[in-house]
C-alpha cells in the first residue's frame, strides 16, 4: 500500500487537485509577481494579491509538480522562494514545485527508537563517499548498521551557495541541497535507514542564514532584528515585532523535516546564538509542536548544541519526558579528552588544562564540567547550570566532531594528534558509559583523511573567507609568520573538499581494520549488556581520580556500572577490583596484589543492585 507524507504549511508552493497555491510573506513589499515556468516552457509573470497581514498569494490552475517558479520584486529583483522545497539551479536560481505525495514510503511500521538505544554517527553527505550524494550514503548504511550504529546524523542540508559547503551557510531552509540529489533521494535514504533499524537525525541551523543567496533581507526585512547582533550579523527576529510569523517559519521547518521526510529528530546548531527573550524560548516551542504532532505516534528527538550548558533546557517532566532538548552535545567532555590525549592548551582548551583525567571522569559522571563555575577563557564569566539531576543519556559524548576537527587549520583528527594509548582508552570509556556516544564519520576506522573547512562562494566572498580564516589562525604562535599562514588550505579550493572525503578502502587495511573490529566489539557489548539497563536511569554518577587512574560509577536500572581506567603516565595497581560481572577489560591482570593496570587499561563491570 502506498504511503505518502505531506507537511501542510502556510509558506511556499502547495500542490493540490486544482493546481498550485503560492504564498510569500513580505509585509513591507508591494507589487510582487510570481514568474511561472512550466516544463519546457518560458517564464510568465503573474501579479500576486497582497492581504492586510503581508501575505502575497496566487493560485495557478495550470501549475504542476516539476514546474519552476520565482518571485519578482518591484525593483526587478528575481529571487527563489524562501520556503522552496527544491532549488536545482542553486541559491540564485528558480525554485521547483514539488509534490511530496509522489514518494511511496515503505516504512509504515516504523515508530522510531528510544533515545537510550542511540549510537550516533555524524556524517557530511558530500564527504562521506566519493560520489557525495544521498544515494551513495544510502548504499553504505548497511555497513554502519552492522557495526552497531543506530542513528545517523546528517550535517545541514539546507540549500547553500555553490557545489560544496559544510552546510552552515544554508539560505533555503526547506530545500535539500541539489548537489546531493533530489528530495526523493533523501527520502529513499531515510526509508532504507528505517528498514535497517536506524534513526536519521538532521542538523538544522536556526541561528543565522548564510552570507550568499539570502534574499530575505531584500524581500522581508521583518525576518531580522537589527538591534540584536550575532557573529553572522543581525539576529533572526524571534522576539520583536512581526516575530510570530518568523517563529512559525522555523517551527514549520522543524515539522517539515520530521513529517515530510520522516526524520527521527533534529540537532539544533548553536542555540546559544539564538536571540530570543520570549516567554517560551523557540526551542521549547519547537518541542511542543513536535509533541503535538509527529511525536504522538513515534519517537522524535531534539538534540541541542549549547555552549551555555543550560541544563534547564534538558530537564524532564513528571513523566520523565524532555521539556525541550532530549540531549546536548557535550563539548566539556571532548575538551577534557583532547587536552588529556594531545597536551594542547590553547584557546578554550585552557579551561581544561589542569587535571585533564579528573575532568574527564567528572564529565563522564555528571555530564557538564562547567555547571556555574567561572571560565578563564571567557574572562571569568560564569558558565553552565547544575546537571547532576539529568539522566546520563541527556549527554551526547564523543572524541571529535566536524567542529573540533574542521576548525583546526589542517583538519587533523584526534587519532592523528593524540597519544594512541590514551585515545583508545578514552574511546572505550565513552562507549562503555551510559552517555549516548557519537562518532564523527571515519572515527570507527581511524580514518587518515582530514576534515577541512570548505565552501564554494562567489569570487569576492571567497577571497574574504580565505583571508579571514588565515588571519584568525594568526593569533597562534605556529602561524605567526605569513608563510605559515599561507600553507593553510584555501576553503574555496576544490582540492580542500576532495581531501576531506573518506577513503573507504582503508577500512579493510591495517591498522584501520583493527580499530574497526575493536569498535564493533565495544558496541556489541554496549547493545547486549549495557543498553537494557539504561531506560529510566536518572541522576549523576560518582567519580574519583588518583594519579591518572579514574573510577566512575553509575546507578542504572537494577544495576551499578563501574568503569576503571588508567589514563596516567605509568602502570598502576587498583587494590580493590570493581565488583560485578566483567563487561570489558583490556590491559589488566588480576593477581594477589589486586588489579594490575597497564597504561591505557580499561575495565568495566556491571553489578547487581538490591532487587535488581
Amino acid at each position: 500500500m502506498k504511503c505518502s507524507r505531506i507537511h501542510r504549511m502556510p509558506f511556499g508552493a502547495t500542490v493540490h487537485g486544482g493546481g498550485v497555491d503560492f504564498a510569500l510573506w513580505a509585509p513591507s513589499m508591494h507589487g510582487i509577481a510570481l514568474v511561472h515556468t512550466p516544463a519546457g516552457g518560458t517564464g510568465t509573470p503573474h501579479a500576486m494579491e497582497q492581504d492586510a497581514d503581508g501575505w502575497h498569494r496566487l493560485t495557478l490552475a495550470d501549475a504542476r509538480d516539476g514546474d519552476r517558479y520565482a518571485y519578482r520584486l518591484a525593483d526587478g529583483t528575481i529571487m527563489p522562494d524562501p520556503a522552496s522545497r527544491f532549488n536545482p539551479q542553486d541559491v540564485h536560481g528558480p525554485s521547483q514545485v514539488v509534490d511530496p505525495a509522489r514518494f511511496a514510503w515503505t516504512d509504515t511500521a516504523w515508530r522510531g527508537r528510544p533515545w537510550h538505544e542511540a549510537v550516533v554517527y555524524e556524517l557530511h553527505v558530500g564527504a562521506f563517499t566519493e560520489e557525495g550524494t544521498f544515494q551513495a550514503v544510502r548504499e553504505r548504511l548497511g555497513e554502519l548498521a552492522e557495526l552497531g550504529i543506530t542513528a545517523v546524523e546528517l550535517m545541514p542540508l539546507a540549500e547553500f551557495p555553490g557545489a560544496r559547503n559544510w552546510g552552515y551557510d544554508g539560505v533555503l531552509q526547506f530545500a535539500p541541497d541539489a548537489s546531493y540529489g533530489a528530495p526523493d533521494d533523501l527520502k529513499a535514504l531515510v526509508d532504507t535507514a528505517h528498514a535497517l533499524g536506524m534513526m536519521v537525525l538532521l542538523d538544522v541551523v536556526y541561528n543565522h542564514f548564510g552570507p550568499e543567496g539570502n534574499y530575505l533581507h531584500a524581500c522581508c526585512p521583518e525576518f531580522f532584528n537589527t538591534a540584536e547582533h550575532t557573529p553572522w550579523g543581525a539576529a533572526i527576529n524571534f522576539d520583536g515585532p512581526g516575530s510570530r510569523t518568523v517563529r512559525d517559519f522555523f517551527i514549520h521547518n522543524a515539522l517539515y523535516w520530521v513529517e515530510e521526510f520522516h526524520l527521527d529528530g533534529l540537532r539544533m546548531d548553536a542555540i546559544h546564538a539564538i536571540r530570543d527573550a520570549s516567554p517560551r524560548h523557540i526551542v521549547r516551542e519547537i518541542r511542543e509542536a513536535l509533541n503535538a504532532g509527529p511525536a504522538r505516534e513515534r519517537q522524535v528527538h531534539l538534540v541541542l548544541e549549547n555552549d551555555a550548558n543550560q541544563a534547564s533546557l534538558l530537564a524532564r517532566d513528571g513523566n520523565g519526558l524532555p521539556v525541550a532538548g532530549t540531549a546536548q552535545w557535550n563539548d566539556d567532555l571532548h575538551h577534557a579528552v583532547h587536552v588529556l590525549a594531545t597536551g594542547e592548551r590553547d584557546g578554550y582548551y585552557a579551561d581544561y588544562a589542569d587535571a585533564a583525567a579528573g575532568r574527564f571522569a567528572h564529565a563522564l559522571a555528571e555530564g557538564f564540567i562547567y555547571q556555574g563555575q567561572p571560565s578563564a577563557f571567557r574572562g571569568g564569566e560564569l558558565r553552565g547550570e547544575p546537571s547532576t539531576q539529568l539522566p546520563s543519556t541527556a549527554f551526547v559524548s564523543y572524541l571529535q566532531t566536524h567542529d573540533q576537527v574542521g576548525n583546526r587549520a589542517f583538519g587533523e583528527r584526534i587519532h592523528a594528534l593524540g597519544d594512541p594509548v590514551l585515545v583508545r582508552a578514552a574511546l572505550a570509556c565513552v562507549l562503555l558509559s551510559p552517555h549516548v556516544p557519537m562518532f564523527f564519520m571515519g572515527d570507527e576506522f581511524a580514518a587518515s583523511s582530514p576534515f577541512l573547512y570548505f565552501c564554494d562562494f562567489g569570487p569576492e566572498l571567497a577571497s574574504a573567507v580565505a583571508e579571514g580564516r588565515r588571519a584568525e589562525f594568526g593569533r597562534f604562535a605556529a602561524f605567526a609568520d605569513e608563510a605559515a599562514r599561507a600553507r593553510i588550505p584555501d576553503p574555496n579550493a576544490a582540492e580542500t573538499f576532495l581531501a576531506s572525503k573518506l577513503r573507504w578502502r582503508e577500512r579493510g587495511a591495517q591498522p584501520h581494520f583493527a580499530r574497526l573490529c575493536e569498535v564493533q566489539r565495544l558496541l556489541d557489548v554496549r547493545h547486549r549488556l549495557l543498553v537494557p539497563h539504561l531506560a529510566g536511569a536518572h541522576g549523576a554518577g560518582s567519580h574519583r581520580c588518583e594519579e591518572g587512574v579514574i573510577r566512575v560509577e553509575w546507578e542504572l536500572t537494577g544495576k551499578r556500572l563501574h568503569l576503571l581506567a588508567n589514563l596516567g603516565a605509568q602502570p598502576a595497581v587498583e587494590t580493590t577490583a570493581p565488583p560485578g560481572t566483567v563487561l570489558y577489560s583490556t590491559g589488566t591482570v588480576a593477581d594477589a596484589a589486586g588489579l594490575q593496570l597497564e597504561r591505557g587499561a580499561v575495565h568495566a563491570t556491571l553489578e547487581d543492585m538490591a532487587g535488581g
